[in-house]
């Protein structure tokens, strides 16, 4: 769909991409900064058409429907639209076809805006593509984690990825995304694998914080963890999701005590201000790969992202003085 015109009338067609959406979902997209007492008004008034007629809110689109939308103020849009013009970030391009777009997110940056965030990954894309017709987040990040993040450039897509990941995927029975990550954790772990199954639950904070526990009350959580390097202090692994739960990485590796280098949330406060001193800025955790099978074609799908330069130098450094105040250690 096109742009929504401030000032006439807006006839948009239908597309694939559009087919299934709700009248009132797809109207608060295209008319961010319209105050959403006010998208349900001019629906409920009549003045939004669907092929010539009045239609509830929750109407599903069809494709080849004609949408009428009537002018609209959207001053507040201009205005955060400013407010975000020096908003740039380097988003590398990790794989793209008809249907898919990868790419590796940098650490720091909210996956959207909301939740205290102006801007995110899916805005930025969204200006630096603007003859894109359709682009919406398959999954998620945590703002500090950096990596692998899939996009669905086609309605069609972004479905078949969406019930891949909640049916099919991810420690489901259906063929799913095998998704791994590097973490380095704080401690000496042991194991060469261990699969650790700990329930979350998931809960607010007085001040409205959205935080994560293991709990008997949570949801079923499982994750593989691989030790792939091991000194003293610390201990970098490969994290294997077999279930998708909110922070279940970090969660999972705090409660069993060894919480994720640089983590601000669940992890050592004390020790995150030494390693900030030594040059870790940030959380030590990167989505590095992901196989799955492409959502329109009859193939597997490996897609991977390196470490970044500032986690590899960190490791680096780490080895050096362990190798220096301890020797050789593994």
């Amino acid at each position: 769909m096109a742009e929504v015109s401030k000032n006439s009338v807006t006839q948009e067609l239908i597309t694939e991409n559009e087919h299934g959406q709700r009248l009132d979902n797809l109207l608060l997209k295209k008319c961010k900064g319209v105050p959403k007492s006010h998208v349900y008004s001019i629906v409920r008034s009549g003045q939004v058409r669907v092929n010539g007629r009045r239609a509830a809110v929750s109407y599903r689109l069809q494709t080849g429907d004609l949408l009428r939308i009537p002018p609209l103020r959207i001053a507040k849009l201009e205005q955060e639209l400013v407010a975000g013009a020096e908003f740039k970030v380097h988003l590398p391009i990790v794989y793209e076809d008809e249907g898919l777009l990868v790419v590796d997110k940098p650490a720091g940056i909210a996956v959207h805006g909301g939740s205290g965030e102006s801007f995110g990954v899916i805005e930025a894309l969204r200006r630096q593509r603007p003859q894109a017709r359709f682009l919406e987040l398959a999954h998620r990040l945590d703002r500090e984690t950096s990596g692998i993040l899939l996009l669905g450039k086609k309605r069609s897509a972004l479905l078949a990825l969406h019930t891949m990941f909640r049916e099919g995927g991810l420690g489901g029975t259906g063929r799913g995304a095998d998704k791994r990550y590097l973490v380095l954790v704080c401690g000496r772990w042991m194991d060469p694998l261990r699969n650790v199954r700990l329930p979350l639950f998931k809960y607010l904070q007085a001040s409205g914080e959205r935080r994560v526990r293991v709990s008997e009350d949570g949801k079923t959580a499982h994750t593989i963890f691989r030790l792939l390097a091991r000194w003293e202090r610390f201990s970098l692994l490969e994290a294997e999701l077999k279930t998708g739960r909110t922070h279940q990485i970090r969660v999972h590796l705090a409660h069993l005590g060894y919480p994720i280098a640089g983590d601000e949330k669940y992890g050592d406060f004390a020790l995150n201000k030494t390693l900030s001193r030594d040059g870790l800025k940030r959380m030590f955790l990167h989505a590095s790969r992901m196989c799955l099978p492409h959502p329109l074609e009859d193939r597997m799908l490996l897609v991977e992202a390196a470490l970044p330069a500032a986690l590899t130098g960190f490791v680096q450094r780490v080895a050096a003085k362990e190798k220096q105040d301890y020797g050789e250690t593994i």
